[in-house]
């Protein structure tokens, strides 16, 4: 590539790529933002002068949605695609139910994507892509498109990786936009909407198991209930992890 320009700083508190006095704008953004960083400047945020708050202020203790307002207002009004890489707490989290209720309603979100756990080296966090269109085709229009690939991986040791028969499955599916029954779900603006903009996979995409006859049938309670009681024992060792480390920082700077 010879068309770059690659800038250093601290992009929540002082943006880089601007055009006078506004965000620079672009076609494409691919993102993976710093996971729910909890020492930002929440204050300053409330009054942006680049006007990213546009959703609303993210708690202090996960800074998710900053980065994400600050993705969504670098896009360009018309032709704007993104695709962003996130933990799963952005889906659910309670404290970003209000954010995230404006984003359905402003029609920009296309699909929501899954991926299973380790698939990042020395992590076994599961992760999700979130993809975002400022203008999506009219038969896109007020829908989303849910995709659960937790088992599109090949596993090897305590790796996952995504195969070209995996991305291809994927990519076919996207472009689709249609039902596949334990894979892939269309749902409306107002079908989101009234799980209060939850946009948890299991919600949405139904577990396909095999009854006593090999045919197909569909166990969301149950997968839901798992789902649930896995993500709350995650994101509670989860938070104790980062309040430990946040503790261990504090008592090292003391001593210093």
């Amino acid at each position: 590539m010879s068309d770059f320009d690659i800038r250093s700083g601290n992009t929540l508190h002082e943006p880089a790529l601007i055009e006078g006095d506004r965000l620079k704008t672009f076609d494409v953004v691919l993102a993976n933002p710093l996971y729910s960083i909890k020492k930002w400047n929440r204050d300053a945020w409330q009054s942006d002068p680049w006007a990213r708050n546009f959703l609303g202020t993210p708690p202090q203790g996960r800074a998710d949605y900053a980065f994400f307002q600050h993705i969504l207002k670098s896009m360009d009004p018309k032709t704007g695609r993104c695709a962003i890489l996130f933990p799963h707490g952005v889906l659910f989290r309670n404290e970003e139910a209000e954010m995230r209720t404006k984003l359905i309603e402003a029609d920009l979100l296309e699909c929501v994507l899954e991926l299973g756990p380790n698939s990042f080296y020395n992590s076994p966090m599961e992760a999700c892509v979130l993809i975002y269109r400022t203008s999506k085709p009219p038969e896109r229009r007020v829908k989303v498109l849910f995709i659960n690939a937790l088992n599109e991986v090949a596993r090897e040791k305590a790796q996952s990786f995504l195969k070209p028969e995996h991305q291809a499955k994927i990519l076919e599916t996207y472009q689709d936009f249609a039902d596949k029954p334990g894979f892939a779900f269309v749902a409306t603006t107002e079908e989101v909407l009234a799980k209060n903009g939850d946009l948890s996979i299991p919600k949405y995409v139904e577990k396909v198991t095999l009854d006593g006859d090999g045919e197909g049938s569909q166990d969301l309670p149950a997968a839901w209930a798992s789902f649930e009681d896995d993500g709350a024992a995650f994101w509670t060792e989860m938070d104790s992890l980062v309040e430990m480390l946040d503790r261990v920082v504090a008592a090292e700077a003391n001593d210093a």
